[in-house]
């Protein structure tokens, strides 16, 4: 008898905690676990000079190839491996690579706008929103785009002042009301992690005894 996946969506804001509360259930339950991040999803835009590409709005959920996940997470929940794209931040456009992904007993559905889009909704079993306070999220994006995405502070300002808030409060924020647990500060929330690793932890037993049957 095959295996039934469990899909566990994780959604909020930019730097509210959403890959911290992934990294904590992958270090917990390791092996068993995928992780498929809608950043990766992010359209390819050869067709645009840097310049260009610069000033698109990376935050609404036309810049996402959301279609192309939703097949990918079909494809996993029947057991068959993908080929994941890569999506460089440094250059704003899909690198050529992609990265080989196999079906676990546990998928784990990370993004900002991950439950906007209701075909890839109704694929997860478990939705999580990661709510925490705007400045914090500011203060964690600043560190994260500037440290790890060779951004300039001053561009990181001004992304977030022209598009990421304003499109948090129309898209981001409104699908909330479709989390079925939120999470307030994300992975440093022992109390929600615990329910969490609970939930995913019943569903290995449960799986696990049903095979021995």
């Amino acid at each position: 008898m095959q295996n039934k996946i469990l899909v566990i969506g994780i959604a909020g804001g930019t730097g509210s905690g959403k890959t911290t509360l992934m990294h904590n259930l992958v270090e917990r339950f390791g092996d068993v676990v995928t992780v498929l991040s809608h950043d990766n999803y992010y359209k390819c835009r050869d067709e645009l000079p840097f310049e260009e590409r610069c000033k698109l709005n990376y935050d609404e959920p036309d810049a996402f190839d959301t279609s192309l996940m939703v097949y990918h997470l079909e494809q996993l929940r029947r057991g068959e491996a993908i080929d994941c794209p890569v999506y460089d931040f440094t250059v704003h456009n899909r690198s050529k690579e992609t990265i080989r992904v196999e079906p676990k007993q546990v998928i784990i559905v990370e993004g900002i706008l991950i439950f906007e889009n209701e075909m890839l909704r109704k694929l997860m079993d478990v939705k999580i929103f990661v709510d925490t306070d705007a400045d914090v999220r500011l203060c964690r994006r600043i560190k994260r785009d500037v440290n790890k995405r060779c951004r300039t502070m001053e561009s990181v300002l001004e992304q977030y002042l022209k598009t990421v808030k304003p499109m948090h409060e129309k898209y981001v924020e409104p699908t909330k009301k479709y989390a079925d647990i939120v999470v307030p500060e994300g992975g440093k929330n022992v109390v929600a992690l615990d329910m969490i690793m609970g939930h995913i932890q019943r569903h290995l037993d449960g799986e696990n005894r049903n095979n021995e049957v």
